[in-house]
């Protein structure tokens, strides 16, 4: 079974901005007990932005391009330092995959990704995937590890999509005392437009709206897609078993493709 798992800023960011080691290291708690158990898996993860923000300060003032440049290229070495030996402890190997979006539309450099990703899951590596926001700017970005996660799961065939955020799945109406019940499926964008607004978190480029659009096109692939709340204690585990007492949202599809072939494409 191989499972991407995505886990955006808003989980991996302290409210000052920094990277949240500790929220970091029970994720890779949690990966880690799955790899035990078996599971392929693929981890896309933001953080790199905020792991290099405290590194250093500029010599002069940096516009919005510039400041990303700059701490991708620091953090993104702090951040997979941070994953190579949390994983290490447990005896697992890590590699890194930085990509772009035309790495899935030219078809050259999508077989050479695929292919380099099929290598690492053949040989039990934990591929770490997120954009290359070095040279990733305007029309070249993703829209959000949202939607390169969603690519991910497509061009792998993955079982599962689990994205991870900070609320517990897309949220009902609100009930007279004011808490709002968690949607256990959606299978519509019509379902998407009557519960979910454009907020979007502090540090990340997305928001609920852009999560749902990608699980909702991933599952028409016949791939299980969740969202959930990364900061609940062994969320992974508890979303694949489908745990009842566990809040979370799953996207079902009425008509998956019947065909495999169509996944991946931009």
């Amino acid at each position: 079974m191989l499972t991407v798992v995505k886990v955006g800023s808003n989980i991996l960011t302290r409210p000052d901005g920094h990277v949240n080691v500790s929220r970091l290291s029970s994720i890779v708690d949690q990966l880690a007990m799955l790899h035990a158990a078996g599971h392929k898996l693929i981890l896309v993860s933001s953080g790199a932005v905020a792991c290099g923000r405290g590194e250093m300060h500029a010599v002069h003032p940096l516009d919005s391009v510039e400041q990303r440049q700059l701490y991708s290229a620091m953090g993104q070495v702090k951040l997979m330092n941070l994953y190579y030996s949390l994983f290490r402890e447990y005896g697992i190997n890590v590699g890194q995959v930085l990509t772009m979006k035309e790495n899935f539309i030219s078809e050259r450099q999508y077989k050479n990704q695929k292919s380099c990703i099929s290598v690492m899951i053949e040989n039990n590596i934990i591929p770490i995937v997120n954009e290359n926001d070095t040279v990733s700017i305007t029309e070249l970005m993703f829209t959000d590890n949202d939607e390169l996660s969603g690519l991910m799961a497509r061009m792998m065939h993955a079982d599962n999509l689990i994205l991870l955020t900070n609320v517990d799945g897309v949220l009902g109406s609100p009930n007279p005392d004011g808490t709002q019940p968690t949607i256990r499926t959606v299978s519509s964008s019509d379902e998407v437009k009557q519960y979910v607004n454009d907020s979007k978190s502090s540090f990340g480029r997305g928001g609920m709206t852009s999560k749902c659009n990608t699980a909702l096109s991933v599952a028409h692939e016949g791939i299980h897609v969740f969202i959930a709340n990364g900061t609940r204690e062994n969320i992974l585990q508890r979303v694949l078993d489908r745990d009842k007492d566990t809040p979370f949202t799953e996207f079902i599809s009425p008509t998956p493709s019947p065909s495999p072939a169509g996944r991946g494409a931009v």
